[in-house]
């Protein structure tokens, strides 16, 4: 029996790079998104795109109980939304978003599908941010919302760990995804400057290879320089 995978926000970014990487390494992945463009990653055998808004309640219940419980070894909370700028000026529906998308929703989904991940010494791995470990000014709630992600993940592991459930979290910096495309910055386009999504799904893999009896908890993956820059057609 495959063990099986599911990957949150996987159709584009950091969630696309995971799932491309767990196919190479033998997994059948369930990757949720809400769009699914034509990609040779999304075509193979081993692969489930399941296009769905995982903020809907009934649609997400009716999913997950479609999942194959007995191979289900993985989660990883992925999925993500942001928008910047001083706090004042973010609205309340963006948010809401925010707040449902960055830390409800990894709650959720680990009270969903917590009992069968811990029967099966599965793992669970949120993907939070640098953001949430130190002051994060325009990105305040982002900053705050990953900040609660990482906290819930080292209690929700002290609960598990003698059960031999793994949870982990990795933090990266700036990665090239489209996260910021609510933002009037970018990261420099200078090399070293920003993550690539393979490179963080890289160090997803090395946390989930390390021997049985170990784990790292917490990873923090930054890019050598920090040079950010105003987007162009910011106003």
């Amino acid at each position: 029996m495959t063990d099986c995978a599911l990957v949150t926000g996987a159709s584009s970014g950091i969630g696309k790079a995971i799932a491309a990487k767990l196919l190479a390494a033998g997994w059948e992945v369930y990757g949720v998104g809400r769009t699914f463009p034509e990609d040779p990653v999304f075509q193979q055998d081993r692969f489930h795109a399941v296009q769905l808004d995982l903020l809907d309640d009934s649609a997400r219940s009716a999913f997950l109980n479609t999942l194959p419980k007995a191979s289900l070894k993985l989660l990883i909370n992925n999925a993500g939304a942001a928008w910047y700028g001083p706090h004042e000026t973010i609205s309340a529906a963006h948010l809401e978003c925010m707040c449902r998308t960055n830390l409800e929703l990894p709650m959720k989904l680990c009270s969903a599908l917590l009992r069968p991940l811990r029967d099966n010494k599965g793992t669970i791995l949120n993907i939070a941010s640098v953001t949430a470990l130190s002051a994060s000014p325009h990105g305040a709630a982002y900053g705050a919302l990953k900040a609660g992600l990482l906290q819930f993940s080292r209690t929700l592991f002290e609960e598990n760990r003698k059960a031999g459930l793994r949870v982990m979290t990795i933090l990266p910096d700036m990665t090239d995804t489209g996260l910021y495309r609510n933002a009037d910055f970018t990261a420099s386009r200078e090399p070293g400057c920003s993550l690539s999504p393979e490179q963080v799904a890289d160090a997803v893999l090395y946390m989930l290879n390390q021997p049985e009896g170990s784990l790292i908890t917490e990873l923090t993956l930054r890019p050598q320089y920090h040079r950010i820059v105003r987007k162009k057609n910011a106003v």
